[in-house]
């Protein structure tokens, strides 16, 4: 599944942006989705995934607190909505389907039939 993640930009310390990531109809039926980022000269990490129940949201500890994640399954679309951003969260970041542990769960890692990252958008923070 192909998933296209927008609505990075340049952002100053404490400051907010979110990020969208559309998928194909009925995805979100069927697939957790992700959040994950990859800064210059790191490896990439997971940062959130949303399970099949709008309730079930998991967050790596860097962000918690910070972002949040969300779903519109009418636009079949993900939300990540990053607030008191800091320079350490400048990173391309990318929307995956994630691993799905039960229809309560995910993990923030990609699925097994995850297909390839897409080109991403930039989020950039800095004074």
């Amino acid at each position: 599944v192909q998933l296209q993640a927008s609505g990075g930009g340049l952002v100053q310390p404490g400051g907010s942006l979110r990020l969208s990531c559309a998928a194909p109809p009925f995805t979100l039926d069927y697939y957790a989705i992700g959040w994950f980022r990859q800064a210059p000269g790191k490896a990439r990490e997971g940062v959130s995934c949303i399970s099949l129940s709008d309730d079930s949201k998991t967050y790596v500890d860097s962000v918690k607190g910070r972002f949040t994640i969300s779903r519109d399954k009418s636009k079949n679309t993900v939300y990540l909505q990053m607030t008191s951003l800091k320079p350490e969260d400048t990173a391309v970041y990318y929307c995956a389907t994630a691993k799905l542990l039960s229809r309560w769960h995910c993990a923030i890692q990609p699925s097994a039939d995850f297909g390839s990252w897409g080109q991403g958008t930039q989020v950039t923070v800095s004074s």
